[in-house]
């Protein structure tokens, strides 16, 4: 199976959803201002966050140190409740100061998205900025960076991850921003359709029809008008296998995943599911040139990797 589009391009940029104002210089202004203000207030969590990190640090060697001497005692044959009273105060300031600094970190990541939602907005909103056309390597590398920097999602305990947060499908009633990244079938010129990578341009509500640019700018922008059932949202969150495995593609799902170095999304079967917070998914992408049906494991961020909606192998 083939691993490029017959027709690419259109890269980052779109113009405005119906109804938003026109930004002129005021706005921009405002934004920048906006951002400047988030940005101090991101140091200052950073800050607390290594003040709560110092403040465990000395909790936890005094756990260590305890926990030697119950051992000395116990070698002497001399335990008593003292120490294991005194351990049983230490874990649970030890797991105060953990959610403390979680809470702090969740704040701080809070304040990262919507410095990155103001960045997007006031870049879509800059009309009169020509578009930007981008090199394949250049491009490539920009995708790989989103999905590294995709955040992580930190549960607090008992709590659910979200809708979009790693294999965790979005509402039904959820409308991709203009921006957002997405999954869309099209059709290209030579009438094959096509799951592409693709950028939210705007959304109509009474056609239920989303206008999208296809991200791979390389021949120039193409633009599409697709029904809202043509469009998969991609994850917003890295889901956490150590804390939510349930928001990941367990192994022999049918899923669609981003082909390493392309811009289209393939049927794959996973292979192994991501085993660590950074870590990507190994799959099989379908490719009839194996005897098996399936290309060896291959590695995709969960960025890229979204339900399949057909079960049929083709």
């Amino acid at each position: 199976m083939g691993r490029s589009k017959t027709s690419s391009g259109g890269g980052p940029g779109g113009s405005l959803s119906p109804g938003q104002e026109t930004p002129g210089g005021n706005a921009g202004q405002v934004a920048e201002i906006r951002i400047k203000e988030l940005l101090k207030e991101l140091f200052g969590l950073i800050h607390e966050v290594q003040k709560e990190r110092d403040r465990s640090e000395h909790n936890l060697t005094n756990i260590s140190k305890t926990h030697e001497r119950m051992q000395q005692e116990q070698r002497n044959k001399s335990f008593t409740p003292y120490y294991k009273n005194k351990l049983r105060g230490l874990y649970n300031t030890a797991m105060q100061d953990a959610e403390a600094e979680a809470e702090l970190l969740r704040k701080a990541l809070d304040k990262i998205s919507e410095i990155k939602s103001i960045q997007n907005d006031k870049r879509h909103g800059d009309v009169d900025r020509p578009k930007q056309i981008m090199r394949r390597g250049v491009l490539m590398t920009m995708l790989q960076q989103n999905a590294v920097t995709l955040p992580l999602w930190v549960s607090k305990p008992g709590e659910k991850p979200p809708p979009l947060c790693g294999a965790v499908s979005a509402d039904n009633n959820y409308v991709a921003k203009s921006g957002n990244k997405v999954a869309a079938r099209v059709k290209g010129q030579d009438g094959e359709e096509n799951w592409i990578l693709a950028e939210v341009v705007s959304y109509n509500s009474s056609s239920n029809k989303y206008e999208v640019d296809d991200i791979d700018a390389e021949e120039g922008k193409e633009r599409h008008s697709i029904s809202r059932r043509r469009v998969v949202p991609l994850p917003i969150w890295k889901a956490n296998p150590e804390t939510d495995p349930d928001a990941l593609f367990p192994k022999d799902t049918l899923v669609l995943a981003l082909y390493p170095q392309t811009t289209c999304f393939y049927r794959a079967l996973v292979d192994t599911p991501p085993k660590g917070p950074q870590d990507d998914y190994s799959v099989l992408f379908e490719d009839t040139s194996y005897h098996d049906g399936y290309s060896p494991p291959l590695m995709v961020a969960q960025r890229y990797v979204i339900a399949c909606k057909e079960d049929k192998k083709k």
